[in-house]
C-alpha cells in the first residue's frame, strides 16, 4: 500500500484518523485550503478536504507539511508524488454558494410567479366552485408526487448517494461510479414509477372517495385524477436528474423544472380550456411533467456521457478558498472548516462500500414515509373541508399557494447547501456540519418571517390584486384572504421542518425519528382540524395546520444531536429565532395598520409592505440579529465578481 500528499492509493486503502481532533501539543491548527491550513508546530495537509485518508496526520514527526512532503506511516511503501490521484471534489467556497443560491432564487422566483399566473388563470377561467374543488382533489397527485419525488423524499437519499458517487469519480479510479449508480437504481426506480402510475388511474374512483367524500362532481374528479396521476413517472425522473444533477454542483437546470411545468399548465388551460374545461389543467400537469424532464436531460446526459468536467479543478478552488478566506473574512454561506489534526493513523486494507449499494430499502423507506407523511396534512384538509359549501377547498388552496411563497423562496440556500452537508456528514466533519446548519436556519428564519409578516400585514389586497377577476368575486377574496392570514402563523414551522429534516437524512443511515415527529404533527392537525371546522370552519382547518406543523418544527430542532442528527446548540438556536419573531409580530401590526388606512388595493399594498419591512429589518437590528445581511452582502459580491471554476449548466 502506498500513501500519498493527497491519499492513500487506490480505493482500497483508507487511512483512517485516530480522533476527531487530537489532543498533542500543535493540535489545534485549521484544516481546510489555503492560508489557514495548518496548526502550531505540526502540519497539516493543505489538499482540499475529502475521505478521511486525506486528513491523516501525525504527531510530532512524519506529519505532511505544506510543500508536499510524503506521509511517513509505518510499514507502509512511500509513491512518488506523481502518481497520486487527482483529489476529490472540495468543498464549495462561499463564493460558489452565494453564486448558485442566487441563481436558484431567480428561476424559483420565476417559477413561483408562474405558479401565481396558473391560480390567477385557474381562478379565471373557472372560479371557485364545483369544477375547481374536483380538479384540486385530483391535483392532490402531483402535490404529493412533488413532495415524494422532487422536493424531498428522494432527494434526501439521492443526494447523498450522488454526493458520494461524484466524490469517487474525482479519485479516477476503477469504473465510472456516477454510471454504475444510475444503471443499478434508475431502472429499478422508472419501473416503479410507471407501476404506481398505472395504479392510481386504475383505483382513481376509489382514491377520490377517499380523499373527498361529499365532493359533488366525483366523476369530473376521477377524469382529472387520471390524467394527473402520469405526473408519478414525469415527476420521478425529473427528480432523479434533479438530485443527480445537485449532486454535481449544477443548478441551473434543476432550478427551472417548475418554469417549465407551469408554463405547460397554463399553456393548455388557454388553448384547451374552452372545449375541455377544468379537465385542461390535468392535461396540463400531464404536459408539464414531461417539460420538467426535458429541461434536465441535456445537462445530465453531459455530466454521465461527456468529459469529466463534474467537479472543480482542486488547485483552482483551492485558490479562490484561500482568496476569498483571506480577504473577506467568514459569512454565513461559508462553513468554517474548524478542527484539530488527529492525533494517530490506522492503515486498513478492507474495501470501501459500493456506491451502487448506497441507495438501500431501510434508507429509502424512513424517507418516504416522512415525506408522504408531511404532505398528508393536504389531505386532511381536503378531507374537512369537502364537507363545508363549495368553494372551501378552492379557498384553502389559494390562500395556501400564496402563503408558501416566502417559505420556498426561504429554503432556496438549504436546496444549494444540502449536498455540503451530506459531504461534511459522509467526512465524519461535525463541527463544519454544525455550523452549516445553524447558519442556514438562522438565515431561512429571517427570510420567511418577513415574507410571513407582509402576507398577514397585506392579505386581503394580495388576493384582490391576484385574484379578483372573472369567476373569482369579492367575497372569494374576503374567505381566502382570512385563511392566507391563519396560515402565515405556522409559515416558521414550514420552514423549519425543511431545514431541519435535511440533516437526518443526510449522514445515510437510516432514522426513523423525523417520521415520528411527523406524525405527532398530523395527530394535532387531525384533532384540531376535526374540532374546530364545523364552528371556524376554513379558519379552523388552517389554524390546524399552522399548530399540527409547529408541533413537528419543535420536536424535530429538539432531538438534533449526534446520535440521530447533527448536534447542533438548541438552546442558542431557539434564542436566536425568538428574536426575528419578535421583530415580525410587531411588523406584521405595523403593516396591518397602515395598509388598513389606504383605499386603493395598490397603494395599501405598498404601503403594508415597506411599513412591514422597515420595522422588521429596524428591530432586528435593535435585537442585535447578524444572520441576514452579511449573506446578501456575500451574494451581492457573487454577481460582480467572476468564478472560474464554477459552472451552472
Amino acid at each position: 500500500m502506498t500513501v500519498t500528499p493527497s491519499r492513500a492509493e487506490g480505493e482500497d486503502a483508507v487511512v483512517r484518523a485516530g480522533g476527531r481532533g487530537g489532543s498533542g501539543p500543535g493540535a489545534g491548527g485549521r484544516r481546510g485550503s489555503g492560508p489557514e491550513a495548518g496548526g502550531a508546530g505540526h502540519g497539516v495537509s493543505s489538499a482540499p478536504e475529502g475521505s478521511p485518508g486525506e486528513r491523516a496526520a501525525g504527531e510530532g514527526h512524519g506529519t505532511e507539511a505544506r510543500t508536499g512532503s510524503p506521509v511517513a506511516v509505518p510499514g507502509a511503501r512511500v509513491a512518488p508524488a506523481e502518481a497520486a490521484p487527482p483529489a476529490e471534489v472540495a468543498p464549495p467556497t462561499r463564493g460558489f454558494l452565494a453564486k448558485a443560491t442566487l441563481v436558484t432564487a431567480v428561476l424559483s422566483i420565476a417559477g413561483a410567479l408562474l405558479g401565481l399566473g396558473r391560480d390567477q388563470a385557474l381562478a379565471h377561467l373557472f372560479g371557485a366552485g364545483t369544477e375547481t374543488d374536483a380538479f384540486l382533489v385530483a391535483w392532490t397527485v402531483p402535490e404529493v408526487a412533488a413532495t415524494l419525488l422532487i422536493e424531498d423524499g428522494m432527494a434526501f437519499v439521492l443526494v447523498p448517494a450522488f454526493s458520494l458517487a461524484v466524490a469517487r469519480r474525482a479519485r479516477g479510479t476503477g469504473a465510472d461510479p456516477v454510471r454504475a449508480l444510475v444503471a443499478s437504481t434508475l431502472p429499478r426506480l422508472a419501473l416503479a414509477f410507471v407501476a404506481v402510475a398505472a395504479l392510481l388511474m386504475a383505483g382513481a374512483p376509489y382514491l377520490v372517495a377517499a380523499l373527498a367524500p361529499g365532493l359533488p362532481d366525483p366523476a369530473l374528479a376521477v377524469d382529472c385524477t387520471r390524467l394527473t396521476a402520469t405526473c408519478v413517472l414525469s415527476f420521478g425522473l425529473a427528480g432523479y436528474c434533479s438530485a443527480a444533477l445537485r449532486a454535481h454542483r449544477r443548478f441551473l437546470a434543476p432550478a427551472a423544472i417548475y418554469v417549465a411545468y407551469n408554463t405547460g399548465i397554463i399553456t393548455a388551460m388557454f388553448v384547451l380550456g374552452d372545449r375541455w374545461g377544468v379537465r385542461s389543467a390535468a392535461v396540463g400537469v400531464a404536459v408539464g411533467g414531461c417539460l420538467m424532464v426535458a429541461a434536465q436531460a441535456p445537462s445530465l446526459a453531459r455530466q454521465l456521457f461527456g468529459r469529466r468536467r463534474s467537479a472543480p479543478e482542486p488547485e483552482a478552488t483551492a485558490t479562490a478558498t484561500a482568496t476569498a478566506t483571506a480577504t473577506q473574512g467568514p459569512s454565513p454561506l461559508d462553513s468554517p472548516e474548524v478542527t484539530k489534526a488527529p492525533q494517530a493513523t490506522e492503515v486498513t486494507d478492507s474495501p470501501a462500500p459500493s456506491v451502487k449499494h448506497s441507495v438501500e430499502l431501510a434508507l429509502i423507506a424512513p424517507v418516504l414515509m416522512f415525506a408522504l407523511c408531511r404532505q398528508s396534512q393536504v389531505l386532511i384538509e381536503r378531507f374537512l373541508a369537502s364537507t363545508l359549501p363549495s368553494g372551501a377547498i378552492s379557498h384553502l388552496n389559494y390562500a395556501q399557494k400564496v402563503a408558501q411563497i416566502p417559505m420556498t423562496l426561504s429554503l432556496m440556500l438549504c436546496t444549494v447547501t444540502f449536498p455540503v452537508l451530506a459531504q461534511a456528514l459522509a467526512e465524519g466533519d461535525t463541527e463544519r456540519a454544525r455550523t452549516r446548519v445553524e447558519r442556514d436556519v438562522a438565515v431561512a428564519s429571517c427570510m420567511v418571517l418577513l415574507g410571513a409578516a407582509a402576507v398577514f400585514a397585506c392579505a386581503p389586497q394580495i388576493i384582490q390584486l391576484l385574484f379578483q377577476r372573472g369567476a373569482f368575486t369579492a367575497q372569494d377574496t374576503t374567505a381566502t384572504a382570512t385563511v392566507m392570514r391563519v396560515y402565515s402563523v405556522g409559515l416558521l414551522g414550514h420552514t423549519l421542518v425543511g431545514a431541519l429534516v435535511r440533516t437526518y437524512f443526510s449522514a445515510g443511515r437510516p432514522t426513523w425519528y423525523p417520521l415520528a415527529a411527523m406524525a405527532a404533527g398530523i395527530v394535532a392537525t387531525s384533532w384540531i382540524g376535526a374540532g374546530t371546522v364545523d364552528a371556524w370552519g376554513v379558519r379552523g382547518i388552517a389554524a390546524a395546520n399552522a399548530i399540527g406543523i409547529t408541533v413537528t418544527a419543535a420536536l424535530l430542532l429538539s432531538g438534533m444531536g449526534e446520535r440521530r442528527s447533527v448536534p447542533i446548540r438548541t438552546r442558542r438556536v431557539v434564542h436566536e429565532l425568538s428574536k426575528p419573531v419578535r421583530a415580525a409580530v410587531c411588523a406584521a401590526v405595523a403593516g396591518a395598520f397602515c395598509a388598513s388606512r389606504v383605499d386603493s388595493p395598490e397603494l395599501a399594498l405598498a404601503a403594508g409592505g415597506l411599513t412591514v419591512t422597515v420595522v422588521y429589518v429596524l428591530l432586528l437590528r435593535v435585537l442585535g440579529v447578524k444572520a441576514v445581511a452579511p449573506a446578501f452582502r456575500t451574494a451581492l459580491r457573487s454577481v460582480t465578481r467572476r468564478l472560474p471554476h464554477v459552472r451552472f449548466r
